[in-house]
């Protein structure tokens, strides 16, 4: 796509934004003269110190609109938005919407300056044979992954002349479960500025009728009083519609507040019978979820990944989760603590009551872990299988009780049994039919598609947490889901009817504050009621619910309301049938069997006209000669902030040559993939690389020194520390997956830069690269090219090798990516980064590197053969000392990434004592963006 003239718009719309609808077409809320209007609530936001928007009108967000109607838990969504280019030139306008994971796409259609775009589902081959026939020109769009736990992108991109108008709009649906005793609807608003028109409304529609209806406080109270809650016995509306004046952020600032979820949770009236049943055109749906019974007591195993890559954040917040949750146990409740490196550990061989001082041994226990080492999750998940078997059959189970494994881990196996397949097969042979297996996936490393093969062939559900998210409190929600089942046996029967194509989600059992969903046809559609039976076992009861449902009822009902959904038995069908067949595909023991189910599949996502892993959407003009291509990539781990930011075009030449400058124009966050130019890098540079071995190269002597810091996994080092400059470089180590003669290794797992100026922040790992300044952020992975600026800095990244850091043209460093086989048994990914020496910074600079920009006085002298006969030693005077060093090599990966190159150094031998000031462990600091303190 081309980059024209010297400005680049980005507008993000991100989850669930806005949409334009004609306002004769909007509903006027009089018309439910039934409904009641309740006390709006407030929103809660954590407030950002966000910089004022520049004070520039290139792009008009002239209206920015979002419609949900929700009718029996089934939900259809309607985002629009209306842009202007106001610029003398073309702009790029990104329309980038993030929905919740699961939900389908059924429609997208846009209107470029007069020019109308429709799609259509087509089996994913067609598509792109389509696609390739007449791709748009200065258009694209795609379906990828997002980092958020529960959402995904839709984005679209269009090059719009000036003057020009564009409209997108997006449907999707999705199907409201129960969850802790409510329903949830979440609306991300990110406008990224004022829009001229900012309208929400969410209707809501159950015939079973509402029980409540509420908004929590999602924006720190800025909006107090504008979102309006209206219900009645069975409808409710949401209204959320600020003026452009309550859009901003103060009174006269130019940036808007709407920046955040708006959230409508409500719940439906049950009474005693716990269950409803609604038909309606030759389909029905069952809904089932009692409440006030006592759970079931539970036998629990955790099973805790400890290896190293668990060290830091992740098991400090695993560790904070776990005490809440064992506080949470009851007292008939069984349970053990496996944990797992290369070894497997047991807090109890047996499971225990959790009383209290049980309770308080484990949480000591959990205490004192040390992660470090592998990672043998075959071994771990045997020894809790075996714990749970061996109680079983002993007796020592109440026969009422469920068991539950939950694995808790962020990798893939690199100790033991390390075949995938046969790991699955392990499990399956072993564990037994009344065992459940869950399994939550740390970070991006994990292998999701494994842990959730896993779980659903032994009666669990899977889920991930990202490594930029909260770990503890999203280990808490997923436990608090599948911990509290209140029933242990569920049979739903339809008699006198001949029922076909039934489908229940797929929660092995019920669980509390959830709901069972069952959907099917009937035969013949024309009867006056239907019969619905739900046996089921609780604690020590068995009951016996019978339900009917009138055909006529919902018909009348659903005819007098315009908002109300007539397809949603249809939809819930399809939506719960795709998914169960989706599951299945993915364990079909044949190759027969799994083409029988794809094919089924991709026929109902046809006829329904919905987005699926088998589908894409073709996006095309009337005329068909340009056509756009909605399809799903296997892993996007770039990320979108959803705002509106402008750049400005950079020279090729005002950057060193040896950062590998990208030939185009330079955009601010969010960015774009660049084409990156091969270029020679420097010969001389200060560089830290592998355990960590530090290469200091010091120009007036025209000598490498060496020497390496043997610390611990989680230390955090300072490297350049330059308050007065407001500069500063720290480094946080990892540790190998386990020792390796008696020795862990140390790497540099995550690189911190901070320009105090700029106020921006850069936070490299071996998984992203996060950018921020102010309240803006943006994050990549080493998957993408791509090019940033925020005034003085660049920041370019080079795919899967680079990224370079570059201050004013004169201060440049430099990041290598190192990656190791996913599966070898000791080395992990880790971090290299190169410093160029340089006057720039101030006098003060200090650091484990920042020290030599002042180059000492040394003298090398007395060359000699050493104890090894390959490797000379010598004296060196520095800062006073005499110290003996050793000649030696080590390695410049900068243009070998593999083999690297040999550079000769002086190596200085314990830590560098005497040729650093002071002792490593003085270079120690507390937080990745800390400064040094000197004594």
């Amino acid at each position: 796509m081309k980059r024209l003239t010297c400005f680049l718009i980005w507008f993000f719309v991100s989850e669930a934004l806005g949409f334009e609808i004609p306002t004769n077409d909007l509903p006027e809320f009089a018309e439910y003269g039934d409904l009641v209007e309740l006390t709006p609530r407030k929103f809660q936001f954590v407030p950002e110190n966000r910089r004022y928007q520049e004070d520039v009108d290139q792009v008009t967000l002239h209206s920015y609109k979002v419609r949900s109607t929700i009718t029996s838990r089934t939900a259809n969504t309607v985002i629009q938005t209306k842009v202007v280019n106001n610029s003398p030139q073309p702009q790029n306008v990104v329309f980038d919407v993030q929905i919740p994971k699961g939900a389908f796409i059924s429609n997208f259609s846009m209107t470029v300056d007069g020019t109308t775009f429709t799609s259509s589902i087509k089996e994913k081959s067609v598509g792109r044979a389509l696609y390739s026939q007449a791709r748009a020109k200065g258009k694209t769009a795609g379906l990828v992954r997002s980092r958020a736990l529960d959402m995904e992108d839709f984005k679209t991109e269009v090059n719009i002349l000036p003057g020009a108008k564009v409209q997108f709009e997006l449907h999707y649906q999705e199907v409201k479960w129960r969850k802790l005793g409510s329903y949830e609807h979440r609306l991300h608003l990110q406008p990224g500025r004022l829009a001229k028109h900012l309208e929400v409304d969410v209707w809501i529609i159950e015939p079973q009728g509402l029980r409540f209806v509420h908004v929590p406080d999602t924006f720190d109270g800025h909006f107090d009083g504008v979102p309006v809650i209206s219900k009645g016995p069975q409808k409710a509306h949401v209204s959320f519609k600020p003026t452009v004046a309550q859009q901003r952020k103060c009174s006269n600032c130019l940036e808007t507040a709407v920046d955040g979820e708006l959230v409508v949770l409500y719940d439906v009236n049950r009474e005693e019978k716990a269950g409803e049943l609604e038909v309606f055109n030759g389909y029905f749906v069952h809904f089932f979820a009692p409440d006030n019974m006592d759970p079931i007591p539970k036998n629990i195993l955790f099973v805790i990944d400890v290896s190293g890559s668990m060290w830091g954040i992740k098991m400090k917040q695993t560790v904070e989760a776990m005490k809440t949750i064992l506080d949470d146990l009851r007292t008939e409740d069984q349970f053990s603590v496996v944990d797992f490196n290369h070894n497997v550990r047991t807090w109890r061989n047996d499971l225990v009551s959790a009383t209290t001082t049980q309770v308080a041994d484990a949480k000591k226990y959990i205490e004192k872990i040390q992660p470090s080492g592998g990672t043998n999750i075959n071994e771990a998940l045997l020894r809790a299988i075996f714990i749970l078997n061996e109680a079983n059959n002993l007796g020592l189970l109440d026969p009422n009780s469920v068991s539950l494994i939950i694995l808790v881990s962020d990798g893939d196996p690199t100790v033991g049994e390390l075949k995938l397949s046969k790991i699955q097969k392990n499990v399956k042979q072993n564990i037994q039919d009344n065992i459940s297996l869950f399994s939550l996936g740390i970070g991006f490393d994990v292998d999701y598609d494994f842990l959730k093969r896993l779980s659903n062939e032994n009666r669990g559900i899977a889920h991930r947490i990202y490594g930029n998210q909260d770990t503890s409190s999203q280990l808490k929600k997923f436990y608090n889901q599948v911990s509290t089942p209140l029933l242990r046996n569920i049979q739903f029967n339809y008699p006198h009817t001949s029922v076909t194509d039934v489908t229940q989600n797929s929660f092995p059992n019920y669980f509390g504050g959830s709901e069972i969903v069952v959907a099917g046809k009937f035969h013949p559609e024309k009867l006056e009621q239907l019969q619905g039976i739900i046996t089921v076992t609780s604690a020590n009861t068995e009951l016996v619910l019978e339900t009917l449902a009138e055909m006529d009822d919902l018909e009348d009902f659903l005819s007098k309301d315009k908002h109300a959904d007539p397809d949603f038995t249809k939809k819930l069908w399809a939506y719960l049938t795709i998914n169960q067949l989706l599951a299945e595909r993915s364990l079909a023991p044949t190759a027969a069997a799994k083409r029988k189910i794809t094919k089924t599949i991709l026929q109902m996502s046809l006829d329904h006209h919905i987005v699926t892993p088998l589908t894409s959407m073709v996006i095309e003009n009337e005329a068909g000669d340009e056509r756009m291509l909605a399809d799903s990539p296997p892993q996007d781990h770039s990320c979108c902030s959803g705002a509106l930011y402008y750049g400005s075009k950079v020279a090729p030449g005002s950057i060193p040559s040896w950062v590998n400058p990208s030939p185009t124009p330079m955009i601010p966050l969010p960015v774009k993939g660049a084409q990156v130019l091969e270029s020679t890098p420097p010969p001389h540079v200060m560089r830290v690389e592998n355990d960590p071995h530090f290469i200091i190269y010091l120009p007036k002597s025209q000598e490498n020194i060496c020497f390496n810091i043997d610390s611990e996994p989680g230390k955090i080092l300072s490297l350049v520390s330059d308050p007065e400059s407001g500069i500063l470089v720290n480094g946080q180590l990892i540790g190998a997956k386990k020792t390796k003669n008696e020795k862990l290794s140390t790497y540099f797992g995550k690189l911190g830069f901070y320009f105090q100026s700029e106020d921006m922040k850069i936070e490299i790992s071996t998984e992203t690269i996060t950018l921020s300044w102010g309240s803006r952020a943006s994050t990549l992975s080493w998957a993408d090219t791509a090019r940033v600026i925020n005034q003085r800095v660049l920041v370019s990244v080079k795919k899967e090798k680079t990224v370079t850091v570059t201050l004013d043209k004169k201060m440049s460093f430099s990041v290598l990516l190192h990656r190791v086989w996913k599966k070898h048994p000791i080395n992990v990914d880790f971090l290299g980064i190169y410093i160029p020496p340089t006057n720039k910074f101030s006098p003060n600079v200090h650091g484990l590197i920042g020290q030599f920009m002042n180059e000492p006085k040394i003298h090398i002298f007395n060359e000699r053969l050493g104890k090894d006969l390959k490797k000379p030693e010598a004296s060196m005077e520095v800062k006073g000392h005499k110290l003996i060093v050793t000649r030696g090599l080590q390695k410049d990966y900068r243009t070998d990434i593999v083999f690297g190159t040999d550079v000769p150094c002086w190596f200085v031998h314990d830590s560098g004592k005497g040729f650093i000031d002071g002792h490593y462990k003085d270079y120690f600091v507390p937080q990745l963006y800390s400064f040094l303190k000197r004594a």
